[in-house]
């Protein structure tokens, strides 16, 4: 007993270290490969708790091994989008200007009851008062209401708005995100001329995020 005791502390300490080194995500917002390597430990945990003729270590080995891979993988998702799109996938939109893109829910697998339960969840009841609903790489749906339907605001009592959509990330690590561009009525010109404007270049640049108001917001590589 007191050894299935010892051996618990020990994968339990391995267990916390592993997640922690994995960063700071709820289950709910775990990517795929995430939740995949966390399915695996706590699997790999079971075994050397299960049988104590397994050594220590060939629990132990394994569940590090497999942390640094998915701290590696994380790595490189960072530096390349391909393999991060890859590995994570890339957001979808559901909902576009009040209209449901049902080719894409059949592509996704969602059904209607899936999409209004996520509407319901963040106070929406009518499909129509959505500009943009959008499904996420962990599976969540995020959705942006059109500017009539939004709370008013002491700027908004006296001036009627248009329909924005949300801001896209145009350029992320350096990186030019061309259909990013296109998507809020934009061209290289247009990115050009703010670049000269603020005397900064593209590989200078870390994120930066417009809109089809042709508002953006620009942060510098620290």
């Amino acid at each position: 007993m007191t050894i299935v005791l010892i051996r618990s502390f020990i994968l339990y300490l391995i267990v916390i270290f592993s997640v922690r080194l994995m960063g700071k995500r709820q289950l709910g917002e775990l990517q795929p490969s995430e939740l995949v390597i966390t399915i695996l430990i706590s699997n790999i945990a079971t075994l050397a708790l299960e049988d104590i003729n397994i050594p220590l270590l060939h629990g132990i080995l394994p569940i590090l091994a497999l942390v640094c891979y998915e701290v590696l993988v994380s790595w490189i998702s960072l530096k390349s989008i391909k393999i991060r799109r890859l590995i994570s996938g890339s957001p979808k939109i559901i909902i576009r200007d009040g209209i449901l893109d049902q080719n894409m829910l059949k592509t996704l697998r969602f059904s209607v009851d899936d999409v209004m339960t996520a509407l319901r969840m963040n106070g929406i009841f009518f499909i129509e008062d959505v500009q943009f609903a959008i499904v996420e790489t962990n599976g969540s749906i995020s959705v942006y209401q059109k500017s009539s339907e939004q709370p008013a605001t002491k700027e908004d009592v006296h001036t009627a708005k248009k329909n924005v959509n949300p801001p896209q990330i145009i350029i992320a690590d350096g990186k030019l995100r061309e259909h990013a561009l296109s998507s809020i009525g934009q061209d290289k010109k247009w990115l050009d001329l703010i670049l000269k404007t603020t005397d900064i270049s593209i590989a200078e640049i870390f994120m930066m995020t417009a809109d089809n108001a042709c508002r953006y917001h620009i942060i510098k590589k620290g």
